[in-house]
Protein backbone atom coordinates (compact mmCIF):
# COMPACT_ATOMS: atom_id res chain seq x y z
CA UNK A 1 0.00 0.00 0.00
CA UNK A 2 1.17 3.28 -1.47
CA UNK A 3 1.23 6.88 1.60
CA UNK A 4 1.48 9.95 -0.12
CA UNK A 5 3.01 12.82 2.37
CA UNK A 6 2.92 15.94 2.17
CA UNK A 7 6.51 17.37 2.82
CA UNK A 8 6.93 20.45 0.62
CA UNK A 9 5.93 23.43 2.91
CA UNK A 10 7.84 26.40 3.89
CA UNK A 11 7.41 26.03 7.28
CA UNK A 12 7.28 29.28 8.08
CA UNK A 13 6.20 29.46 11.28
CA UNK A 14 9.13 27.40 12.55
CA UNK A 15 12.03 30.10 11.33
CA UNK A 16 14.22 30.13 12.40
CA UNK A 17 15.00 26.61 13.01
CA UNK A 18 13.56 26.05 9.03
CA UNK A 19 15.94 28.32 7.58
CA UNK A 20 18.26 25.57 6.04
CA UNK A 21 16.05 22.47 7.37
CA UNK A 22 12.63 21.42 5.99
CA UNK A 23 9.97 20.90 9.15
CA UNK A 24 9.60 17.08 8.19
CA UNK A 25 13.51 17.07 8.95
CA UNK A 26 13.82 18.18 12.39
CA UNK A 27 14.30 15.89 15.01
CA UNK A 28 12.34 14.65 17.64
CA UNK A 29 13.56 12.81 20.49
CA UNK A 30 17.06 12.34 18.18
CA UNK A 31 15.20 11.19 14.78
CA UNK A 32 13.71 13.26 11.90
CA UNK A 33 9.99 13.89 12.63
CA UNK A 34 9.66 12.01 8.95
CA UNK A 35 11.23 8.74 10.21
CA UNK A 36 8.94 8.31 12.88
CA UNK A 37 5.38 8.85 10.82
CA UNK A 38 7.34 6.58 8.15
CA UNK A 39 7.46 3.76 10.88
CA UNK A 40 4.07 4.13 11.92
CA UNK A 41 3.07 3.92 8.02
CA UNK A 42 4.79 0.86 7.93
CA UNK A 43 3.48 -1.02 11.30
CA UNK A 44 0.25 0.05 9.73
CA UNK A 45 0.38 -2.00 6.47
CA UNK A 46 2.23 0.51 3.87
CA UNK A 47 5.04 -0.78 1.80
CA UNK A 48 5.79 2.52 -0.42
CA UNK A 49 5.75 6.05 0.98
CA UNK A 50 6.25 9.00 -1.90
CA UNK A 51 6.96 12.33 0.07
CA UNK A 52 5.60 15.31 -1.98
CA UNK A 53 8.37 17.26 -2.01
CA UNK A 54 8.57 21.35 -2.91
CA UNK A 55 10.61 23.15 -0.84
CA UNK A 56 14.49 21.94 -0.48
CA UNK A 57 13.71 18.24 -1.76
CA UNK A 58 17.96 17.69 -1.43
CA UNK A 59 17.76 16.83 2.52
CA UNK A 60 14.90 14.06 2.35
CA UNK A 61 16.44 12.79 -0.67
CA UNK A 62 19.75 12.46 1.63
CA UNK A 63 18.40 11.42 4.56
CA UNK A 64 17.55 7.88 2.52
CA UNK A 65 20.83 7.45 0.14
CA UNK A 66 19.47 3.65 -0.40
CA UNK A 67 15.77 5.00 -0.76
CA UNK A 68 14.09 2.97 2.00
CA UNK A 69 13.12 3.55 6.01
CA UNK A 70 13.20 0.84 7.94
CA UNK A 71 11.44 -1.56 6.12
CA UNK A 72 9.41 1.26 3.41
CA UNK A 73 10.82 2.08 -0.13
CA UNK A 74 11.02 5.70 -0.24
CA UNK A 75 9.88 7.96 -3.72
CA UNK A 76 10.42 11.70 -4.41
CA UNK A 77 7.92 13.55 -6.01
CA UNK A 78 9.04 16.83 -6.82
CA UNK A 79 6.96 19.99 -7.71
CA UNK A 80 7.49 22.05 -10.73
CA UNK A 81 5.71 24.61 -8.47
CA UNK A 82 3.86 24.86 -5.35
CA UNK A 83 0.12 22.88 -6.02
CA UNK A 84 -1.27 23.20 -2.74
CA UNK A 85 -2.75 20.42 -0.95
CA UNK A 86 -4.50 18.31 -3.26
CA UNK A 87 -2.50 19.38 -6.23
CA UNK A 88 0.43 17.99 -4.91
CA UNK A 89 -1.39 14.64 -3.70
CA UNK A 90 -2.37 14.77 -7.22
CA UNK A 91 1.04 14.95 -8.21
CA UNK A 92 2.70 12.18 -6.08
CA UNK A 93 0.03 9.70 -6.54
CA UNK A 94 0.33 9.97 -10.08
CA UNK A 95 4.08 9.86 -10.14
CA UNK A 96 4.40 6.31 -9.00
CA UNK A 97 0.88 5.24 -10.36
CA UNK A 98 -1.52 4.68 -7.61
CA UNK A 99 -4.02 2.66 -8.97
CA UNK A 100 -5.73 1.53 -5.29
CA UNK A 101 -5.77 2.83 -1.59
CA UNK A 102 -3.48 5.01 -0.21
CA UNK A 103 -3.19 6.59 2.93
CA UNK A 104 -2.26 10.32 2.66
CA UNK A 105 -0.41 12.11 5.67
CA UNK A 106 0.67 15.56 6.82
CA UNK A 107 4.59 15.41 7.37
CA UNK A 108 4.93 17.71 9.96
CA UNK A 109 1.86 15.73 12.25
CA UNK A 110 3.21 13.38 15.22
CA UNK A 111 -0.11 10.98 16.27
CA UNK A 112 -0.17 7.86 17.57
CA UNK A 113 -3.22 6.72 14.84
CA UNK A 114 -3.76 2.98 14.03
CA UNK A 115 -3.27 3.17 10.19
CA UNK A 116 -4.75 -0.01 9.98
CA UNK A 117 -7.78 0.83 12.05
CA UNK A 118 -8.79 3.60 9.73
CA UNK A 119 -8.06 2.20 6.78
CA UNK A 120 -10.49 -0.96 7.81
CA UNK A 121 -12.82 1.66 8.68
CA UNK A 122 -12.54 3.41 5.19
CA UNK A 123 -13.34 0.38 3.58
CA UNK A 124 -16.31 -0.48 5.70
CA UNK A 125 -17.74 2.81 4.74
CA UNK A 126 -17.49 2.23 1.08
CA UNK A 127 -16.66 5.96 0.74
CA UNK A 128 -14.29 7.68 -1.75
CA UNK A 129 -12.25 8.89 0.92
CA UNK A 130 -12.14 9.11 4.48
CA UNK A 131 -10.91 11.95 7.38
CA UNK A 132 -9.21 11.42 10.84
CA UNK A 133 -11.02 13.77 13.24
CA UNK A 134 -9.88 14.31 16.40
CA UNK A 135 -11.62 16.43 19.14
CA UNK A 136 -10.54 19.38 21.10
CA UNK A 137 -11.73 21.75 23.67
CA UNK A 138 -12.04 24.98 21.77
CA UNK A 139 -13.12 24.58 18.11
CA UNK A 140 -13.15 28.21 17.31
CA UNK A 141 -9.98 28.68 16.27
CA UNK A 142 -10.18 25.38 13.76
CA UNK A 143 -12.67 24.13 11.34
CA UNK A 144 -14.36 21.44 12.72
CA UNK A 145 -16.14 18.60 11.49
CA UNK A 146 -20.16 17.70 11.37
CA UNK A 147 -21.26 14.01 11.15
CA UNK A 148 -23.80 11.96 10.05
CA UNK A 149 -24.51 9.12 12.31
CA UNK A 150 -23.46 6.65 9.73
CA UNK A 151 -19.76 8.36 9.73
CA UNK A 152 -20.83 10.07 6.10
CA UNK A 153 -19.64 13.80 7.11
CA UNK A 154 -22.47 16.01 6.71
CA UNK A 155 -20.62 19.97 6.14
CA UNK A 156 -17.35 21.50 7.39
CA UNK A 157 -17.62 24.55 9.51
CA UNK A 158 -15.20 26.93 9.93
CA UNK A 159 -14.08 28.51 13.10
CA UNK A 160 -17.53 28.26 14.37
CA UNK A 161 -18.88 30.74 16.82
CA UNK A 162 -20.84 29.88 19.70
CA UNK A 163 -23.56 27.37 19.13
CA UNK A 164 -23.06 27.40 15.41
CA UNK A 165 -22.10 23.63 15.55
CA UNK A 166 -22.60 21.06 17.94
CA UNK A 167 -18.80 19.64 16.78
CA UNK A 168 -15.75 19.44 18.39
CA UNK A 169 -14.01 17.69 15.90
CA UNK A 170 -11.43 18.89 13.61
CA UNK A 171 -9.42 17.54 11.00
CA UNK A 172 -6.31 15.72 12.00
CA UNK A 173 -4.52 15.52 8.82
CA UNK A 174 -4.49 12.50 7.51
CA UNK A 175 -6.79 10.21 5.00
CA UNK A 176 -7.75 7.84 3.08
CA UNK A 177 -8.23 7.83 -0.96
CA UNK A 178 -9.66 5.76 -3.20
CA UNK A 179 -7.53 6.54 -6.78
CA UNK A 180 -11.26 7.76 -7.98
CA UNK A 181 -10.49 10.77 -6.13
CA UNK A 182 -7.59 11.62 -8.30
CA UNK A 183 -10.17 12.34 -11.35
CA UNK A 184 -11.74 15.77 -8.96
CA UNK A 185 -7.82 17.04 -9.18
CA UNK A 186 -7.02 18.71 -11.84
CA UNK A 187 -3.38 17.52 -12.98
CA UNK A 188 -0.70 20.43 -12.43
CA UNK A 189 -2.99 23.19 -11.13
CA UNK A 190 -3.17 24.72 -7.54
CA UNK A 191 -6.03 23.22 -5.88
CA UNK A 192 -7.01 22.78 -2.30
CA UNK A 193 -8.04 19.21 -0.51
CA UNK A 194 -9.90 21.27 2.05
CA UNK A 195 -11.76 23.85 0.21
CA UNK A 196 -12.22 22.24 -3.19
CA UNK A 197 -12.03 17.93 -3.05
CA UNK A 198 -13.50 17.20 0.26
CA UNK A 199 -16.59 19.55 -0.39
CA UNK A 200 -17.23 17.78 -3.12
CA UNK A 201 -17.39 14.35 -2.15
CA UNK A 202 -19.48 15.95 0.47
CA UNK A 203 -21.65 17.10 -1.90
CA UNK A 204 -21.98 13.02 -3.33
CA UNK A 205 -21.89 11.87 -0.09
CA UNK A 206 -18.56 10.31 -0.78
CA UNK A 207 -16.38 11.48 2.35
CA UNK A 208 -16.57 9.79 5.52
CA UNK A 209 -15.34 10.66 9.33
CA UNK A 210 -13.59 8.60 11.72
CA UNK A 211 -12.51 9.84 15.21
CA UNK A 212 -10.07 8.93 17.79
CA UNK A 213 -8.72 9.81 21.04
CA UNK A 214 -5.25 8.61 20.11
CA UNK A 215 -2.07 11.40 20.76
CA UNK A 216 -2.13 13.89 18.39
CA UNK A 217 0.10 17.28 17.59
CA UNK A 218 0.53 19.65 15.15
CA UNK A 219 4.60 20.60 15.58
CA UNK A 220 3.77 24.17 12.79
CA UNK A 221 4.60 26.68 16.09
CA UNK A 222 7.77 26.77 18.32
CA UNK A 223 6.03 25.80 21.52
CA UNK A 224 4.07 22.91 19.65
CA UNK A 225 7.40 20.78 18.47
CA UNK A 226 9.32 21.63 21.50
CA UNK A 227 6.19 19.74 23.74
CA UNK A 228 6.37 17.05 20.75
CA UNK A 229 9.86 16.01 22.04
CA UNK A 230 9.12 16.90 25.65
CA UNK A 231 6.13 14.70 25.73
CA UNK A 232 8.32 11.71 25.34
CA UNK A 233 10.41 12.74 28.42
CA UNK A 234 7.74 13.29 30.49
CA UNK A 235 5.40 10.42 29.44
CA UNK A 236 2.69 12.58 28.69
CA UNK A 237 3.77 10.10 25.18
CA UNK A 238 4.66 6.51 26.28
CA UNK A 239 6.33 5.63 29.52
CA UNK A 240 9.13 8.62 29.49
CA UNK A 241 12.63 8.34 27.92
CA UNK A 242 15.91 9.76 28.84
CA UNK A 243 16.18 12.88 26.78
CA UNK A 244 19.80 12.86 26.56
CA UNK A 245 21.44 11.67 23.89
CA UNK A 246 24.79 9.51 24.20
CA UNK A 247 27.02 11.45 22.58
CA UNK A 248 26.38 14.98 24.02
CA UNK A 249 28.24 16.11 26.52
CA UNK A 250 26.76 17.56 29.66
CA UNK A 251 29.23 18.43 32.67
CA UNK A 252 28.76 16.89 36.07
CA UNK A 253 27.85 20.75 37.88
CA UNK A 254 25.44 20.95 35.42
CA UNK A 255 21.44 20.75 35.69
CA UNK A 256 19.73 19.34 33.10
CA UNK A 257 15.51 18.70 34.23
CA UNK A 258 12.82 17.13 31.49
CA UNK A 259 14.88 18.19 28.81
CA UNK A 260 16.04 16.99 25.15
CA UNK A 261 19.42 16.92 24.85
CA UNK A 262 20.91 16.18 21.28
CA UNK A 263 23.03 14.52 19.33
CA UNK A 264 26.70 16.04 20.02
CA UNK A 265 25.61 19.11 22.30
CA UNK A 266 27.36 20.67 25.08
CA UNK A 267 26.14 21.68 28.48
CA UNK A 268 29.29 23.13 30.31
CA UNK A 269 29.83 23.73 34.08
CA UNK A 270 27.05 25.48 36.25
CA UNK A 271 24.59 25.51 33.47
CA UNK A 272 20.92 24.91 34.32
CA UNK A 273 18.87 23.57 31.00
CA UNK A 274 14.87 23.13 31.79
CA UNK A 275 11.98 21.98 29.71
CA UNK A 276 14.02 22.58 26.70
CA UNK A 277 15.71 21.34 23.75
CA UNK A 278 18.95 21.36 22.02
CA UNK A 279 18.90 20.56 18.87
CA UNK A 280 22.27 18.42 17.31
CA UNK A 281 25.60 20.65 18.03
CA UNK A 282 23.94 23.26 20.45
CA UNK A 283 25.79 24.32 23.10
CA UNK A 284 25.39 26.06 26.51
CA UNK A 285 28.49 28.02 28.21
CA UNK A 286 28.96 27.87 32.40
CA UNK A 287 26.57 29.60 34.07
CA UNK A 288 23.89 29.73 31.83
CA UNK A 289 20.05 29.51 32.14
CA UNK A 290 17.68 27.73 29.42
CA UNK A 291 14.14 27.63 30.16
CA UNK A 292 11.15 26.53 27.92
CA UNK A 293 13.40 27.17 24.52
CA UNK A 294 14.74 25.68 22.04
CA UNK A 295 19.06 26.06 20.84
CA UNK A 296 20.37 25.20 17.52
CA UNK A 297 23.18 27.32 18.39
CA UNK A 298 25.18 28.62 21.08
CA UNK A 299 24.19 30.48 24.46
CA UNK A 300 27.26 32.20 26.35
CA UNK A 301 28.23 32.30 29.89
CA UNK A 302 26.22 33.44 32.87
CA UNK A 303 23.13 34.14 30.23
CA UNK A 304 19.32 33.65 30.92
CA UNK A 305 17.14 32.06 28.09
CA UNK A 306 13.72 31.58 28.61
CA UNK A 307 10.41 31.00 26.14
CA UNK A 308 12.45 31.61 23.10
CA UNK A 309 13.73 30.33 19.64
CA UNK A 310 18.17 30.75 19.15
CA UNK A 311 18.84 29.16 15.10
CA UNK A 312 21.77 27.32 14.39
CA UNK A 313 24.54 29.75 13.93
CA UNK A 314 23.35 32.32 16.34
CA UNK A 315 25.45 32.86 19.54
CA UNK A 316 24.13 34.26 22.11
CA UNK A 317 26.76 36.72 23.62
CA UNK A 318 27.74 36.21 27.66
CA UNK A 319 25.41 37.55 30.23
CA UNK A 320 22.88 38.28 27.72
CA UNK A 321 19.12 38.05 28.45
CA UNK A 322 16.73 36.68 25.78
CA UNK A 323 13.00 36.20 26.72
CA UNK A 324 10.29 35.29 24.12
CA UNK A 325 12.54 36.21 21.59
CA UNK A 326 13.84 34.10 18.04
CA UNK A 327 16.95 34.91 17.25
CA UNK A 328 17.98 35.31 14.21
CA UNK A 329 15.10 37.72 13.84
CA UNK A 330 12.79 35.82 11.17
CA UNK A 331 11.56 38.61 10.00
Amino acid sequence: MFAVVLVGGFGTRLRPLTNDVPKPMLPVLHRPMIEHLVERLEVGGVTDVVLALGFRPEPFQLAFPDGRSGGVRMHYAVEPEPLDTAGAIGFAARAVGVDETFIVANGDIISDLRFAELVTAHHAFGGDATIHLTAVEDPSAFGVVELEESGAVRRFVEKPAPGESDSNLINAGTYVMEPTVLDVIPPLQRYSVERSVFPELVDGRRLYGVSTDDYWLDTGRPDQYLQANLDLVRGARGGGVDGIHPSAVVDAEAIVVESVVGRGAAIAAGATVTDSLLLPGAAVGPGAVVERSIVAGSVGDRCIVTDSVIGAGHAVPAEATVASERLPDPG
